[in-house]
């Protein structure tokens, strides 16, 4: 059974740091690109960012640019998405996502998704 379970969301204050985890099992990690979406009420889920394993590139939002990074442990199956230099409009429900042999482009994109995790909810605010 296929899972991506994402803990570690919260509320924060704004300029504060939050890293997300998503602890995947079921398959195997290592034939996936892996990604962050969001989504706040009322707009559309976004790509953050995500990360290849074609050519370990990386994408990056442009709104996130320089506050988050990106990683993975394929030893470990996880994902994380490190935050630092929160601002309110950061908050949404943020999810984890898998896809097989994607590239960047395809993946945070174009959304062509294996996999999709629950999501946690992230609030910035004081």
């Amino acid at each position: 059974q296929v899972q991506l379970v994402e803990p570690g969301g919260g509320l924060v204050q704004p300029g504060g740091s939050l890293r997300l985890s998503c602890a995947t099992s079921g398959f195997r990690l290592h034939y996936y690109a892996i990604g962050w979406f969001r989504q706040a009420p009322g707009k559309e889920r976004e790509g953050v960012s995500c990360i290849s394993i074609i050519d370990g590139s990386k994408y990056y939002a442009d709104s996130v640019k320089g506050r988050f990074t990106i990683s993975r442990d394929d030893a470990k199956n996880t994902v994380y998405l490190q935050m630092n230099s929160l601002k309110p409009e950061d908050t949404a429900v943020y999810y984890c996502a898998a896809a097989a042999w994607a590239t960047v482009q395809n993946m945070c994109v174009h959304r062509e998704i294996n996999y999709w995790g629950e999501g946690t909810q992230v609030t910035v605010s004081s």
